[in-house]
């Protein structure tokens, strides 16, 4: 408990950073693996001009690069919030053993930070999302899913 405390401590400081550097919004994470911080990341969505670039998803990168694979088994990803839809997506492709965060949701949404919109946007049909989607070339398309499946050598994911 005493080290899940101080591990997230460090994400909070991490958030505290961010902003500091006018990197992007008040999020921090690390990621924690046999006792030691493997990938750091905060919020950098503005000035990276990337709408990607949350703190769990910059440490995840962070971390996948430093421990020279693209999943965190047995990893803890510590965040100084609870993961958005988009991050979540990314903690569960990333596979870690688990997650510990400390603000919610609803505290980010009062600051201004409001992801309930998504949550929603997920539930509906595609063509019926306020970014309409519209499916075409499926058949085409079809042709990489065919050839990845026939591929001998590949790395599974």
């Amino acid at each position: 408990m005493k080290q899940d405390e101080d591990f997230l401590r460090e994400a909070v400081r991490l958030a505290h950073e961010g902003p500091e550097q006018k990197a992007g919004g008040p999020f921090g994470c690390v990621i924690v693996k046999d006792g030691r911080i493997v990938g750091r990341g905060f919020n950098r969505v503005t000035s990276s001009n990337d709408p990607t670039a949350h703190a769990e998803v910059t440490a995840i990168r962070d971390a996948c690069r430093n421990l020279g694979t693209f999943q965190l088994d047995g990893c803890t990803l510590y965040a100084s919030c609870e993961p958005c839809p988009m991050c979540l997506g990314a903690i569960y492709w990333a596979r870690p053993s688990r997650v510990v965060y400390a603000c919610t949701h609803q505290d980010a949404a009062a600051i201004g930070f409001d992801d309930q919109f998504i949550y929603e946007q997920i539930e509906l049909l595609p063509a019926e999302r306020s970014i309409p989607m519209t499916q075409m070339l499926r058949e085409e398309a079809l042709s990489a899913f065919r050839a990845w499946e026939e591929m001998e050598g590949k790395t599974r994911y």
